[in-house]
């Protein structure tokens, strides 16, 4: 499948974005055809280990871009008192909000919260973690990564950690739009707060339900330094290797990065 000749705008996020075909073309833990989603397990090892860092975790995280998931909260939850989720499209944030309302129809994330409980060392415990993030997340409020303040008319107090998954180089069309979005992201955060970023590298499309989206092509540098201009000092950057092959995405790798923002005072 080819990449899109053009940018994917906001709107058509708005006007055709699926997400009950989303959430089963990539949150199941086995394909259609039972082949594991390696995908999927190894973000969930990298939230996990980003969440186990020392010194991550305070009142507040805003994750920004959610989507219609809750996979990222999984590992966050243990760490924040309340949770802000964010997204720009409205079917999204509905899809979001009948899960955490245990309403009939809702994706069954069972499998996957089993899977980073047993992660934490307590399969057993996944109902608990379920009910935790129903209960952390606070609001669920539409942004849009490329206004100044992203969460317009609304604004929110600064946050002690933003964490953003495969969100902005779906949102940006370029380099200097994903350097400009990551400032606008970095307002949100306290200083001595946290940045938790999972963003694919070298990923130009992905695809599900016969549509075709596009995503800004990044190298690992280019998020670093954008982040660095931002305002924080990078703290912990690894790269997974995604093997070839995925008919839905032409990914080749997923960084996991957490920063720290500067005090503006220090320059």
């Amino acid at each position: 499948m080819e990449a899109p000749a053009i940018f994917t705008e906001a709107e058509v996020y708005q006007r055709s974005f699926n997400p009950q075909e989303y959430l089963k073309a990539f949150y199941t833990l086995s394909d259609s055809r039972g082949q594991p989603n390696t995908f999927l397990t190894k973000n969930l090892k990298s939230l996990y280990k980003m969440f186990s860092l020392e010194g991550l975790s305070g009142q507040t995280l805003v994750d920004v871009g959610c989507g219609p998931t809750i996979y990222q909260l999984l590992s966050a939850c243990e760490r924040f008192q309340e949770i802000l989720a964010l997204d720009y499209t409205d079917q999204n944030r509905r899809e979001l909000q009948k899960w955490l309302k245990n309403e009939a129809g809702a994706f069954d994330w069972s499998p996957v919260v089993k899977y980073v409980c047993e992660l934490e060392g307590d399969r057993e415990k996944w109902a608990e973690k379920e009910e935790n993030v129903r209960k952390k997340v606070r609001q669920v409020l539409k942004c849009d990564v490329t206004r100044a303040n992203p969460t317009e008319p609304v604004s929110l107090p600064p946050a002690d950690c933003l964490l953003s998954t495969l969100c902005l180089e779906g949102a940006c069309k370029d380099l200097a739009t994903f350097r400009s979005a990551l400032r606008n992201l970095g307002a949100l955060v306290k200083p001595g707060g946290h940045l938790v970023l999972l963003t694919v590298l070298r990923e130009t499309y992905y695809a599900f339900s016969n549509q075709v989206f596009s995503c800004l092509y990044l190298e690992r540098s280019d998020v670093e330094e954008a982040v660095r201009a931002a305002g924080f000092d990078v703290r912990f950057s690894e790269v997974q290797p995604h093997p070839p092959g995925d008919i839905c995405a032409d990914c080749d790798a997923v960084l996991s990065l957490v920063a720290c923002r500067r005090d503006p005072g220090t320059g």
